[in-house]
This record gives structure tokens, sequence and C-alpha cells, in this order.
């Protein structure tokens, strides 16, 4: 069983001292400290008290080794989506650690995007997949990236590789965001979205390329969030002239149509 060195490390996540964590639980610390160096054995009361306290199942606390857990594993714990608590309901995340439990950023290529929508949640089938690091990113965070394929996203070229950041809790998504969805109707897709989940539970995806129109899709057909961080592309995108730069190259072609205009006048007047 694994009770006191879960105990202690969902405490020191939390950084609370065992005082703390006493007086919470309405304990003297003496016995919390027994707990955690395993002096002192659990009852069933005690067992569920800790289990209300940090929201984390009894067979959590006891059967499962929370230190060799991932910092995505363990995020994904500590919001509630424990698989003894939730059931079917639980969105796993499968992901893969270096040598040193730090996660891995796993390459999702056009080419095996189809295979993504039955095996995102399969550990067996994210471990083939290529990996690599970007060191400028957090280490408390989970990322992933795709290839994009179409030109719905343009600017961003086609065959670009986005790069986004898992999303928990997608109620907390913002309107305007840029984030790679995985469905299982429409496989992976990356969009503009506006978030509707709390009011209607939907989402109402965007492209960038004004070609294309929006569309609606519920949340119980959405499997996986991304948030847009980077890209990175051999192509350079198509150039945007800046809004004041417009406004300048507006201003002097209205300037030459006007002499264009008092050009013609002149030469008619004189006829």
């Amino acid at each position: 069983m694994y009770f006191d060195s879960n105990i202690k490390l969902l405490r020191k996540r939390k950084n609370l001292t065992q005082d703390e964590v006493a007086e919470q639980l309405k304990m003297k610390r003496s016995t919390l400290s027994g707990y955690e160096n395993r002096v002192a054995q659990p009852g069933l009361d005690i067992l569920l008290l800790f289990s209300a306290y940090y929201k984390i199942s009894v067979d959590t606390i006891l059967k499962v080794d929370l230190g060799k857990l991932s910092e995505t594993q363990l995020r994904q714990l500590e919001h509630g989506e424990d698989v003894f608590l939730r059931g079917g309901n639980l969105r796993v995340l499968a992901s893969t650690v270096n040598t040193d439990n730090q996660e891995n950023i796993e390459l999702v290529p056009v080419k095996a995007q189809a295979g993504y929508t039955n095996g995102f949640s399969d550990p067996e089938y994210i471990s083939e997949l290529q990996v690599f690091r970007l060191p400028f990113l957090s280490e408390e965070k989970k990322y992933r990236t795709f290839q994009l394929q179409g030109d719905s996203m343009l600017p961003i070229p086609e065959k670009a590789w986005v790069t986004g950041e898992y999303v928990l809790d997608w109620k907390e998504l913002k309107t305007g965001e840029a984030c790679v969805v995985l469905t299982l109707d429409n496989g992976i897709v990356f969009k503009i979205i506006e978030n509707q989940i709390e009011k209607e539970g939907k989402v109402i995806l965007y492209s960038l390329n004004p070609i294309y129109e929006p569309y609606e899709i519920n949340v119980n057909e959405i499997r996986e969030i991304w948030k847009f961080v980077h890209f990175i592309s051999h192509e350079i995108p198509e150039p945007v002239i800046p809004e004041n730069q417009l406004v300048r190259t507006v201003a002097g072609l209205k300037q030459d149509l006007d002499r264009i205009k008092l050009n013609m006048t002149g030469k008619g007047s004189g006829s």
C-alpha cells in the first residue's frame, strides 16, 4: 500500500505543513506524522477523511504509487479526474516521459492522424509516436505537436507543425483562442473557438481563412483540446500589410487620383 507516501506527496504539492493539514483534519500533528511515516495504520474512518480532503478515492490513495505519475497525470488527479471516482466519464491523457520523468512532446504527423483519432487514449499507441523537447516551454504543462493539413488556417501554411498545451478544463477556454480540437467524427482540426460550453454545451469553430464557414460542435463529440502555443514551418506565411501602412497606401492612391482629376480638369479648360 502507498497510503503513507501518497498523503505526504499530496500535502507537499499543496505546500502545506503537517501542522496545517492536521489542524484542518482535526487531528494531532503527531498522529499525522505517524501516518506519513508508517508508524500508525489508518482505519476506514481515517481513509475516508483523507479521501474527502484531497478529493481522491480511497482506492487511489491505497493502491496507486502517486510518486511514479507524471506531472500531467498528477494535475489530472488533483483536478478530480480520478478513474475510481469518475469511472467511464474519465478523460485519460496517454502520455510519455523521458528517462528523467519529464514530459515529452509527441509529434502527430498528417499520416498518423487517422490512427490518432482512435488511439489517442492508448498508451501503447502514444508511445510509438516520435518525441522531442523544447527547452523554453514550461515543464509543468503538457504539450503535443500536430501537423496541419489543408488551407483553412491560412496564413499559417499547410504542413506547418502546431504545438498545443493540453487543456484539462474546457470551460476555462477563452473565446478567440486558437486550439487543436480532436473529435471522433471530424478527427483533428485547428480552429479559433467560441466557447459556449457553460450556456449551450457546445463550441463554435472558426477558420482563419474566410472562405470556410464556421460550424458548431457539441461538447460530447470532443475528445481532446490543445491550446495553441506556437507553430513551426519551413514556409513563410503570406505578408499582411499593417493597418497603418494600409492607411498610408490608400491615402497615397487618393492623392494620385486627385492629381489626375486636376490635370484632366486643367487640360479640359485650356482647350
